[in-house]
């Protein structure tokens, strides 16, 4: 399980510390400068630890472990229990895989109102989608309301055409692709007809109260002020709701301001409402957007320079 298929795990710590791990019996040997066979000896130790948590090892949680003992904070894998948010319909349990993620999860489980903010592929929506399933699951919420605004990413589509759910279902596929992972689509269609399950653009919201409910809005960087306060007042008794965005990609026209940015700075310090930021190590998609991430907060720096 450490070694993984054709040692491809160990093959990522030689490459990344340029040492020489050999296995003798049941021990293992790392060769090479003493400083980086320190961090190896670290990064297999952290790696051992996921295994007795019941984690699979996979490129992304290795390279993660990695750069934790760069930072020298390995400590804090300890942090990640081996708790499962829920089970999807593939039977495949999911599970906060970075720090960030499980303070995510944990500030969602114990606030009334989350605002997670971050890159792409940190599992903002999905892990909101997961917890949403659960709460239902459980009875503590007797709908899920899945909403976005409706803007194209720098691309104008004009007329779409069908019926207003087909008008609007581009806009909102993201979210139900979490939603088919999570239950199935056949469970999914079941729970949207009964009106348990509820994915709609912001627009709608307007002159709502939202009780006993678990409410998403999911690109929340493309609302305007107005919109962000108009969603965030919808928000009645036993509910909770969780915000998310990347405050990188913003498409609103003309340099309209973000009304999560605003949200952000208003709502700093109100008690039950708790804010989350994702950095690019909290990226579980392919290792090549945590570089490209890299590259374009360096390349802003640098024109803010």
């Amino acid at each position: 399980m450490l070694f993984g298929s054709f040692d491809e795990n160990i093959k990522i710590v030689e490459k990344s510390y340029g040492v020489k791990i050999l296995m003798r019996d049941s021990e293992l040997k790392i060769c090479g400068d003493p400083e980086y066979v320190a961090l190896a000896a670290k990064a297999v130790e952290s790696m051992l630890m996921l295994i007795n948590k019941g984690e699979t090892l996979n490129e992304q949680n290795v390279r993660y472990c990695i750069s934790l003992v760069n930072e020298g904070s390995e400590s804090r894998l300890t942090t990640l229990s081996g708790d499962c948010i829920c089970v999807s319909a593939k039977g495949k349990p999911v599970k906060p895989k970075t720090i960030g993620q499980k303070h995510y999860c944990d500030a969602i489980k114990n606030n009334t109102i989350t605002i997670g903010v971050g890159p792409a592929g940190t599992g903002k929506t999905y892990l909101a989608v997961a917890l949403a399933v659960t709460a239902f699951r459980a009875h503590e919420v007797n709908r899920i309301i899945l909403t976005r605004p409706a803007i194209e990413a720098g691309e104008k589509l004009g007329f779409l055409p069908g019926d207003l759910q087909s008008k609007v279902d581009p806009y909102l596929r993201p979210l139900y692709d979490a939603l088919f992972d999570m239950l199935g689509a056949e469970t999914y269609h079941r729970y949207v007809e009964r009106g348990n399950i509820e994915v709609a653009p912001l627009a709608y919201m307007r002159g709502r109260t939202l009780d006993d409910s678990f409410i998403i809005l999911d690109e929340a960087q493309n609302t305007t002020g107005e919109q962000m306060k108009m969603f965030l007042t919808r928000l009645g008794f036993n509910s909770k709701m969780v915000i998310t965005g990347d405050v990188t990609q913003i498409d609103l026209p003309d340099g309209r301001k973000s009304g999560l940015k605003e949200c952000m700075k208003v709502q700093k310090n109100i008690n039950d409402i708790a804010q989350v930021t994702f950095n690019e190590k909290d990226v579980v998609r392919h290792r090549l957007v945590q570089d490209i991430i890299r590259a374009y907060e360096q390349s802003d720096k640098n024109q803010r320079r």
